[in-house]
């Protein structure tokens, strides 16, 4: 049973989807907080999202980017907006299917199907998830996710490159222009500070692992990661 999250503010509109969405045999569940829409995707681990844009707070095109960052999941927008230009916004801010209201209940269940087959089913790419391994470190890159010892920590996506970048060219140094290359498709408009915030960041994530100063800055050079939790044992 596919399990989808519904985040609408209209209590009438959410309720009539979720009774809607229960008859044909689908997990619904209703967020509730509109100021931790992250939250409650982490907590609920929906197959499919309805996100409706017009909500309080941030929009749902704020919350789209948000659980981008983490979750290839499948969001609807749901808008009563129908213009082109907001068809568009939905696309490039991660969306994967616009249904304007007022929509017939046919149209947004035959929508679901087609998402979640493509998704996950008949249409899905047959691929094998793309892993890194070293010393009982496990990068799961689909997933955005790091494991050590059963321990499993989330990473965003910008996190997850830097890593598998000093992953795959271990023991060699990541020059500062090749990661900033990967990931940021325009350099030119990157602070050099900011590789240095998510090389931090990532610092911080294998710190939560029981794993320190296992990237190395090579002054005027680089990064290198350095496998010191070969000999740690918690």
């Amino acid at each position: 049973m596919a399990k989808i999250l519904i985040i609408e503010d209209d209590s009438k509109i959410a309720s009539l989807l979720q009774n809607h969405l229960k008859k044909y045999g689908y997990d619904a569940i209703v967020a509730r907080n509109f100021d931790g829409i992250t939250e409650e995707f982490k907590q609920a681990q929906p197959d499919l999202v309805l996100l409706d844009i017009n909500l309080p707070s941030y929009d749902g095109y704020y919350w789209c980017r948000q659980i981008r960052q983490f979750s290839t999941c499948p969001i609807l927008f749901l808008s009563a907006r129908s213009g082109e230009m907001d068809q568009v916004m939905a696309l490039e801010n991660g969306g994967d299917d616009f249904i304007t209201k007022p929509f017939a209940y046919e149209v947004v269940i035959a929508k679901i199907r087609s998402s979640l087959r493509r998704a996950y089913g008949e249409y899905a790419p047959k691929i094998e998830e793309r892993t890194i391994e070293m010393d009982g470190l496990t990068l799961y890159m689909e997933r955005l996710e790091l494991e050590k010892e059963d321990h499993v920590i989330t990473l965003t996506k910008k996190e997850a490159v830097l890593l598998e970048m000093l992953m795959n060219r271990f023991p060699r140094i990541v020059s500062r222009e090749l990661l900033l290359e990967k990931l940021w498709d325009d350099q030119s408009f990157v602070d050099e500070n900011t590789l240095n915030v998510n090389v931090t960041r990532v610092r911080k994530k294998l710190q939560e692992l029981n794993i320190h100063n296992a990237i190395e800055t090579i002054r005027g050079a680089g990064y290198r990661l350095v496998p010191n939790w070969r000999t740690h044992h918690d």
